[in-house]
């Protein structure tokens, strides 16, 4: 009887913790505030803004007027994580979600996007492009106001087909902070500079 009592118990809380569990999709402009943080103030109000819609799926939050695009905060994931970047990435970083979503796993992208730059059908850009990160935890996140305490950037530069010879960069770094080459000689070849600590 017992047992029949507590399964019938269980039975009728199970929806409501399913329905705590829902991700929350925090307002558009609390995820425009929180996704432009790695930006200089002068830079915020014209960049471009991705962030999710009441279905969690990504959209154009604001059109932007500079050359830079946000990425808010993904509700799925722990913590805070948004990114910004130069505009003429954007070809290159919307084809790896549109794969993503299509199912596609991380070397596959890789290889996909790494055909397309060579048969000229993705381009990138010919220039360093710059793209920051900026994270933190959620216990630091408030989502009222949009701020985050205590965020760290990292700050990546694409550099497609640069070398250690042809930078003078290591291939991987040997101290806190210090900028180093990831992936190169490839398309996706990039400058880390990571947190200090």
């Amino acid at each position: 009887m017992r047992t029949l009592l507590l399964y019938s118990l269980l039975l009728m809380v199970a929806p409501l913790m399913a329905q705590d569990a829902k991700t929350e999709i925090l307002p558009s402009e609390i995820q425009i505030k929180t996704a432009v943080l790695p930006l200089s103030e002068e830079d915020k109000e014209g960049a471009k803004v991705y962030g999710y819609d009441t279905n969690g799926e990504l959209i154009v939050l604001r059109e932007g007027t500079n050359n830079l695009v946000c990425v808010a905060d993904n509700p799925e994931k722990d913590g805070i994580s948004v990114s910004c970047y130069y505009s003429k990435l954007d070809p290159f970083i919307a084809r790896g979600r549109e794969l993503s979503a299509q199912g596609k796993s991380v070397p596959e992208i890789r290889e996909i996007r790494a055909n397309e730059v060579a048969s000229g059908e993705l381009k990138m850009p010919g220039e360093p492009s710059m793209l920051y990160v900026y994270y933190g935890k959620s216990e630091d996140y408030n989502p009222k106001t949009g701020e985050l305490n205590n965020g760290k950037f990292r700050y990546v530069i694409y550099t497609p087909f640069a070398t250690v010879e042809s930078t003078g960069l290591p291939d991987k770094p040997h101290a806190p902070g210090m900028p180093w080459l990831m992936d190169p000689g490839t398309h996706r070849a990039h400058i880390m500079i990571g947190p200090f600590n």
